[in-house]
């Protein structure tokens, strides 16, 4: 009773939602969430079998009926959720976040509430609950992806999204579908207890701000530590890395996607990026090299966001042996470099193509990006100085410091590297510098 009385105060004073929140307001929820860093995404489903886009290819690359059938193949023998897990955890990241239900609406749970999921399959087993258990075995947080807009369910007034600016089926009814996904999202709460619910598909026109709004108050009723992302609304940076009104964002942080956020030291966000081109598995799909990776982490959090980077296993269940082996590679250099990554704070400088800062405590950690230069300048920094200058391997740098800039020498890389600057006063109350 204490826990529903206190959601209707908050909600009738405008501060339930967080997108309101400053880094001192923020749950300590959402603290531990910004201070990991680095996820793991991934895009899985029937559709593997084609190698096309998870939920777009539809109607399109795919015939529609065609598509809605292809879970009666599926059926990934060589799924193992302790390797997919290992790969997270060996490329250094921190929680996973597995695409339940994508647009497409097929489940990797079994649910009471539809028949389209995985227990209808050849495979049958439990996709979600077999990572679930992988991640809890290997301190993995465990994250669930789920759409809010499914096309294939009759209730859903959209059914292709070549059909978005139609009327809809005169036979849906949201009400019966808001309900269905309330189930479902309490379903998967109950029976699997994930740290943070990824949302998406949320700016087609059947759904509201409104819808949105109950949401979010219905699922932190079930769970008041869930981390939920700001796909509910439909304010967000989204695909095109748009600045928002965060005070009108129904979520907990903001998301921008195949983009880098921009630097903010107040609201929590998090970049989605694919380590190819297609968030599903493509044959051939062209990686992305380890270079690219680096400096998009690299950037990401020295804006203070996180990186959620993408991988699509195969039809088979496993994931690529190139897409893990470039990911072990980021996770080799982040044990080298893990001090200047978690628990840190990104600035106080904007990244750019030269360099990208984060900090922690008297330290301020420069991660050189472009490695063909001879050597990178930094405004200097108000009331402080620098007392001692090293590489995070241990070699010192010689840098010189005036009162107008900061120059570093830079050692020739094939890879990003970090430069450790030791300050006379804390590096973390330092505004951000322009």
């Amino acid at each position: 009773m204490i826990r529903i009385t206190t959601i209707i105060l908050l909600m009738l004073t405008g501060s339930f939602l967080a997108g309101a929140q400053t880094k001192n307001q923020m749950s300590p929820s959402i603290e531990g969430f910004m201070e990991k860093r680095f996820g793991m995404f991934i895009h899985w489903g029937p559709v593997s079998l084609r190698g096309t886009e998870i939920g777009w290819s539809r109607g399109k690359e795919v015939d529609q009926q065609e598509y809605d059938n292809l879970y009666k193949e599926f059926n990934p023998v060589l799924f193992d959720a302790d390797a997919w897990v290992k790969t997270a955890k060996d490329a250094g990241m921190k929680y996973l976040t597995i695409t339940a239900r994508h647009h497409d609406g097929f489940c990797l749970w079994p649910s009471e509430y539809t028949d389209y999921d995985i227990s209808n399959t050849p495979y049958k087993k439990d996709i979600v609950g077999a990572l679930n258990e992988a991640c809890k075995k290997q301190g993995i947080n465990f994250c669930i992806y789920y759409s809010v807009l499914d096309w294939y369910h009759p209730d859903y007034p959209i059914h292709n999204p070549k059909d978005r600016n139609g009327s809809g089926d005169p036979k849906a009814n949201m009400p019966r579908y808001v309900q269905f996904m309330k189930n479902q999202l309490k379903e998967l709460i109950t029976n699997y207890d994930p740290y943070m619910l990824w949302f998406d598909g949320q700016w087609e026109k059947p759904w509201t701000e409104e819808m949105g709004r109950d949401m979010y108050a219905y699922l932190k009723n079930l769970k008041p530590s869930l981390v939920i992302n700001n796909r509910l609304g439909k304010e967000m940076a989204g695909v095109k890395n748009v600045a928002i009104d965060h005070s009108k964002m129904i979520g907990d942080y903001d998301t921008p996607e195949q983009a880098v956020g921009k630097l903010n030291m107040e609201m929590p966000w998090e970049s989605c990026f694919t380590i190819a081109n297609q968030w599903a598995w493509k044959p051939n799909d062209k990686l992305k090299s380890l270079k690219e990776c680096l400096t998009i982490f690299s950037k990401t959090i020295g804006g203070n966001g996180n990186l959620l980077l993408n991988v699509g296993p195969m039809p088979d269940g496993r994931i690529e042996q190139r897409q893990i082996d470039l990911l072990k590679e980021m996770g080799d250099w982040l044990k080298i470099n893990s001090e200047a990554v978690y628990g840190t704070m990104g600035g106080p400088y904007q990244p750019n193509d030269n360099f990208a800062t984060t900090r922690k405590g008297n330290k301020l950690y420069v991660n050189i990006l472009n490695t063909d230069t001879t050597a990178i300048e930094l405004k200097a920094i108000p009331d402080r100085k620098i007392v001692k200058s090293y590489a995070i391997t241990g070699s010192p740098v010689s840098i010189e410091q005036s009162k107008d800039k900061i120059v570093i020498p830079v050692t020739k890389s094939k890879n990003p590297y970090v430069v450790v600057l030791e300050l006379n006063k804390t590096a973390e109350s330092i505004s951000v510098i322009k």
